[in-house]
């Protein structure tokens, strides 16, 4: 338990960022969820839309230090690669 000032107020932070870095995630996996959606249907127009907004949402992720920039890279290489063999 924290006991001094400090270490209270960093409790305080913590658990504000945490709300807001799970928020964050959360809506990347939605994004991310979209595109799984969209290929499984085997529509490669909307595979495609939901692609291209899903990357922003990725990337955001990684300037607000949510994921690693390679995972997200990863990521979007990988659905990418499965959105072109859609055809």
């Amino acid at each position: 338990m924290a006991n001094s000032p400090q270490a209270k107020k960093r409790a305080r932070q913590n658990e504000r960022r945490f709300a807001i870095n799970k928020a964050r995630r959360s809506r990347i996996r939605t994004y991310l969820r979209k595109v799984e959606e969209a290929i499984a249907s085997g529509d490669k127009d909307a595979a495609s839309t939901a692609l291209r907004q899903a990357q922003p949402e990725l990337m955001r992720g990684v300037t607000k230090g949510v994921m690693h920039k390679n995972t997200a890279s990863r990521k979007m290489s990988r659905l990418s690669a499965r959105v072109k063999a859609l055809g």
